[in-house]
């Protein structure tokens, strides 16, 4: 297929390469190391090797599946390791699965234990958490080590290496994701060290919420000592990471309401004393209010400010278009990739990847995009999915070729042009 068919519409963006990642064309999240691509699959139950030392010609390489009951949508590259979440499946409930759950949880039980056997009539016990892989050879994950999680599992990570790995996990007991500090210090043998949560969410502990929405963490992103954390509807909170197994809060902000909450991810800019903050677009067009995307001034910690927000995609009519049309995941500014404080990439969904300059945080500019077909297949199993792009994660290299996944579309392998 030519580039041409590849894209909607482009600007300071080249298309260089496209896969369909071997018919499993979802994906969550995604690592580059070495020339091989990492892609955690949500509707495919595992994760794909992508062989993208030939970006023109990527080629997939190797399938690793997860646990039965569970999904995996992250995982981590750091040297000759790679760590993946496991979590339960929840798209996987049928009906009556579904209403026990949702009763579980609404009653402060934190859910159905892990222990319990969660598919009736399956001799298959449920157990999730972190999976470790040495990748010493990049085409041949080989398992490792294994954490755990004492509850629903792990839903997104951060980790770059050294002692400590930060994630999302739906502990027995709680009413949501809380943050997990996870010791790495042996890949082996992970184990769970701290925890942290926003008060009203410790159900077991006769904790009773004062919050409006959902409070869960999505996932953190750390600076030194400092962490900054999306919390869905709860918005954004800043942590001291000092003591790894006992994280204490700074500060958090929340728009929500009056604004649709459901933030994201959270990209601390140090240098810049900022945060960017992305509320994810969870609905069809016109169902929502529309998300958007935030700078926040953390130049006083403890008191957050909201100064701008970034600028709509408009090179389409993205309501008209359908499907789900705002952000979804910023790139994480990873070390050893592509890093910048004045240049912010993303992925919104049914508008493709864009890249923005925030030089002058005030007023921040739309400085490239590019907007690949409509998927040529659906594998994504929930009923009524309109057939429409919805690029959802992206890795960025050093030199600049941005790596893009989608629920449904594959990888698509790009070259900013841009300033």
């Amino acid at each position: 297929m030519t580039a041409a068919t590849r894209t909607e519409s482009a600007r300071n963006f080249a298309f260089v390469g496209h896969t369909d990642q071997g018919g499993r064309s979802d994906g969550t999240q995604i690592m580059v190391s070495d020339g091989y691509a990492y892609v955690a699959h949500p509707f495919s139950h595992g994760f794909s090797v992508i062989d993208v030392r030939d970006p023109r010609a990527p080629r997939p390489v190797n399938f690793v599946p997860c646990r039965p009951g569970t999904w995996t949508l992250a995982l981590q590259v750091s040297g000759d390791i790679l760590t993946v979440t496991e979590e339960f499946d929840f798209f996987g409930l049928t009906d009556e699965q579904g209403a026990h759950f949702a009763a579980s949880t609404a009653s402060g039980g934190g859910g159905i234990d892990s222990r319990h056997e969660i598919y009736r009539g399956r001799n298959e016990w449920f157990t999730s958490g972190l999976r470790v892989y040495d990748i010493s050879d990049r085409a041949n994950p080989r398992p490792i080590g294994f954490c755990e999680i004492p509850g629903f599992g792990l839903h997104r990570s951060w980790w770059t290496g050294g002692r400590y790995l930060y994630a999302s996990a739906s502990l027995d007991g709680f009413s949501d994701h809380v943050l997990v500090s996870i010791d790495m210090s042996d890949p082996t043998a992970p184990t769970l060290a701290g925890r942290f949560w926003i008060p009203g969410m410790w159900l077991a502990g006769g904790e009773e919420p004062t919050w409006t929405g959902r409070v869960a963490l999505h996932h953190a992103l750390v600076s030194g000592d400092l962490a900054a954390s999306a919390w869905r509807d709860g918005g954004m909170a800043l942590l001291d990471l000092a003591d790894p197994a006992r994280p204490e809060l700074v500060s958090r902000l929340s728009w929500h309401p009056p604004y649709g909450g459901n933030t994201h991810t959270t990209l601390p800019l140090p240098d810049r004393g900022l945060v960017v903050v992305a509320d994810e677009a969870g609905a069809e067009v016109g169902t929502e209010e529309q998300k958007r995307t935030w700078l926040v001034d953390v130049r006083a910690p403890h008191n957050p400010v909201p100064i701008a927000t970034l600028p709509m995609p408009a090179d389409q009519d993205y309501h008209a278009k359908g499907g789900v049309f705002g952000p979804h995941n910023l790139w994480e500014n990873r070390p050893g990739a592509f890093v910048s404080s004045d240049l912010v990439f993303a992925t919104y969904q049914s508008a493709g990847v864009r890249a923005f300059d925030i030089s002058d945080q005030y007023q921040p500019r739309e400085a490239g995009y590019f907007v690949p077909s409509p998927p040529e297949r659906m594998v994504d199993p929930r009923p009524g999915i309109p057939p429409v792009l919805h690029s959802s994660d992206l890795f960025v290299a050093a030199d600049g070729l941005t790596y893009v996944i989608d629920y449904n579309a594959g990888l698509h392998i790009l070259q900013w042009q841009g300033e």
